[in-house]
């Protein structure tokens, strides 16, 4: 695995290589693949996300989304990658690193989507490491948070084998699908991680 410069003026040409796929921010020329595979994987991701807006899938929606990805980046608040398959540069999905908390906490929220088509292959298993290894190697963080809803059997088994326990409940922990859900929380330290990594 390769993690290049975190320069926020360097961060266009970021990549986090990890096995058949590497992580790298979103671009204005993604438009047309990302709207693609959105569109494409849409009775599949809906179940699991906020609510999609009219034009979530337009192009100036895209390019708002873009904008406040930069700025995430510049100000060190989030990172929001593109998992792409090194083979082809195919668009699989997408991962978000997000409440970025620092002093004491050292913290952030990860979050994660895939394509209908690309999904249990493996390759968001691959992309998760990838990402904890930034997390915890790169931006010298204590602790990633996730959260999923009870009845998502694949994003549990994700997380499991990722190395992240399950911490706990929370009612009503965020709105999915224009419903407030109840979500299953998990954690993991970077003391969890370093000890998987070197079995």
């Amino acid at each position: 695995m390769r993690l290049s410069s975190l320069g926020p003026a360097l961060h266009r040409g970021f990549r986090i290589e990890c096995g058949r796929v590497h992580l790298r921010p979103l671009r204005q020329s993604d438009w047309r693949d990302w709207a693609a595979l959105r569109g494409a994987s849409r009775d599949f991701l809906v179940p699991w996300e906020p609510t999609w807006s009219y034009d979530s899938l337009g192009r100036g929606a895209f390019r708002r989304r873009v904008k406040a990805y930069d700025r995430e980046w510049q100000q060190g608040t989030g990172y929001s990658l593109m998992l792409v398959r090194r083979d082809d540069e195919a668009l699989l999905g997408g991962m978000t690193l997000t409440n970025l908390r620092r002093g004491v906490a050292q913290c952030a929220s990860l979050g994660y989507w895939i394509g209908a088509r690309h999904a249990r292959q493996g390759y968001m298993t691959e992309g998760t490491g990838g990402m904890l290894a930034f997390c915890f190697e790169d931006l010298g963080l204590h602790r990633v948070e996730a959260a999923c809803l009870p009845n998502n059997a694949a994003s549990k088994a994700l997380l499991a084998r990722t190395g992240f326990r399950e911490e706990g409940y929370a009612r009503q922990y965020l709105r999915i699908n224009g419903t407030w859900q109840d979500h299953l929380l998990f954690a993991i330290l970077r003391d969890d991680w370093v000890l998987a990594k070197g079995r």
